[in-house]
């Protein structure tokens, strides 16, 4: 070894005698601690998850280390994550996000989730598993930082959408992935652009109406894998093909002691007043839907409206007869029927509201669909002497939050719009009274999920009110008719889930038109 005498730094004359000495290089000791890193560090395979020694306040389940290893190996990072509500889908997540950045595979994560949840996620990361996320707050974000946290309301608007797509992401997760059913949605399309190696969806509903829902989801992370499946196709054929991009863990196979839950269907006679209304809204809609055939959702909402309260349907009516044109025939029958409303004193869901909370005695969530009847019910439930409170879509996450701490401690009913069913834990509660149903039973599940989840220690109650005689009791008994198709194609499901290959709004709607749909009704309610 020749050094030029020209180079009269001390680092190289050093070099130069260790050379010419042989030596001293460096400690033996310090050789083998280098060594014994070196080798601690080695990840040989994806037999066993390298990461679980490093996670800070969490202990992962057994099938949730198992979903991950299976999506390691065995999926190659593309995934639907389809355990039932409650099962810990994103620690599952989290597991396969931690794993891939030791493994030096990930360095930039792109994370799109409800708005509501962009602050929880960003804390399960970064206390539990020790991943540094940023919740996107300024358009440069996206850009700046590694691991990104956001909605996809946000993402998907310029300027967030042009900076997203200009990026290629190592991995992209997507939270209620089932909100990308459709792809005609910009949300889909949106999504279907981003550049990504691996991709995680999350939903514990993969499929709500029909099969193209599923193959729709599929196609964002295997394109083409469920091409050729069809509503007839062979159900064996379907689930082998599933198995290899959906993993979907269950409660009842995964909890020593799995928590029951028990459905109470409570049929519910309307009073003579709230017939009249309801009558009155049924002829109307016979007698003009045929004006205006594109405006059948909208007229059936107004039955739902008549079963849940005289508030939510005045709302409705008044904005119905606002909208028509003066020589219109039907102006004044929309005015007959909001005379009706004023004959209505008392509402039967509420007063059977009222008798099961004072029966239960402990806390209980109400879910509504319409901000007229949540307002309603807190009223009423003051006037009894009952500390209710609201949570709704349109509040801020602080005061989400306030609502749901106010819930635990000194409320004992938290009145709730579809905001509470996605996004928030409540099992220090075990009971529910969905005082509206959904059309879509998936909803129903997740808000069921809210309080039958890991952490839940006692059986669940569900209490469905039904109104006989109505559109509500046809369209409920037309769902579980259609449970099969969802069973048959996923696997078990919980009570109150079912899938139905035409849309809810047109089978309703079908109902109403149909003369024999009206006998039954009358039938029913006499006996």
């Amino acid at each position: 070894m020749i050094i030029s005498t020209t180079c009269n730094l001390a680092p190289l004359h050093n070099l130069q005698q260790h050379y010419e000495n042989n030596g001293p290089w460096a400690s033996w000791d310090a050789y083998k601690h280098v060594f014994e890193i070196s080798k601690n560090q080695q990840i040989a395979s994806f037999d066993t998850l390298a990461s679980l020694n490093t996670f800070l306040n969490i202990q992962p389940m057994a099938h949730q280390m198992q979903t991950a290893e299976i999506v390691l190996k065995e999926m190659h990072g593309r995934a639907i994550l389809g355990d039932e509500v409650g099962l810990g889908k994103t620690i599952e997540a989290g597991l396969i996000l931690k794993e891939y950045i030791i493994r030096g595979l990930v360095s930039k994560a792109l994370i799109l989730v409800p708005a509501s949840l962009v602050l929880q996620w960003v804390k399960e990361l970064n206390e539990k598993f020790g991943i540094t996320a940023i919740a996107q707050k300024k358009s440069y974000v996206w850009s700046y930082h590694n691991i990104v946290v956001g909605s996809i309301e946000t993402a998907k608007k310029e300027p967030h959408r042009t900076f997203i797509l200009e990026q290629d992401y190592d991995i992209l997760i997507i939270d209620e992935a089932h909100k990308l059913k459709n792809p005609r949605t910009l949300n889909y399309q949106f999504v279907n652009q981003i550049q990504k190696k691996y991709c995680l969806l999350l939903t514990a509903t993969p499929v709500q109406n029909d099969l193209n829902e599923l193959i729709h989801l599929v196609n964002l992370i295997k394109p083409g894998h469920l091409q050729h499946i069809g509503q007839k196709s062979n159900v064996s054929t379907i689930k082998q093909k599933l198995q290899s991009v959906m993993i979907r863990n269950r409660r009842v196979e995964n909890q020593d002691n799995p928590i029951k839950r028990v459905i109470n269907n409570i049929p519910l006679q309307l009073s003579t007043e709230e017939l009249q209304l309801y009558d009155g809204v049924c002829s109307y809609i016979r007698e003009y839907a045929h004006l205006n055939p594109q405006n059948g959702l909208a007229l059936i909402t107004l039955q739902r409206e008549v079963c849940s309260s005289r508030d939510a349907v005045f709302v409705t009516l008044v904005n119905l007869f606002q909208k028509t044109p003066e020589n219109a025939p039907q102006r004044a029958t929309i005015w007959t029927l909001v005379e009706k409303i004023k004959a209505i004193t008392s509402n039967t869901k509420a007063e059977k509201t009222l008798e099961v909370i004072r029966e239960i005695q402990d806390k209980v969530i109400i879910f509504t669909e319409y901000r007229a009847t949540q307002q309603y019910l807190l009223h009423y439930l003051k006037q009894h002497n009952i500390q209710a409170i609201p949570y709704q879509g349109g509040m801020g996450r602080g005061k989400k939050d306030w609502m749901t701490d106010l819930f635990r401690g000194s409320a004992q009913v938290l009145v709730a719009t579809e905001a509470g069913g996605e996004g928030i834990n409540l099992q220090f509660c075990n009971h529910i009274i969905n005082f509206d149903l959904p059309w879509n039973p998936m909803r129903i599940e997740q808000r069921i999920g809210r309080i039958h989840r890991y952490g839940q220690t006692k059986d669940v109650n569900v209490f469905n009110l039904i109104t006989n005689g109505t559109i509500e009791a046809h369209i409920v008994s037309l769902l579980m008719s259609k449970i099969e198709l969802f069973k048959d194609v996923i696997g078990e499901l919980d009570p109150i889930l079912t899938a139905t290959e035409k849309s809810i709004e047109r089978l309703a709607l079908d109902l109403i038109q149909n003369h024999a749909y009206q006998r039954n009704r009358y039938e029913t309610r006499t006996h």
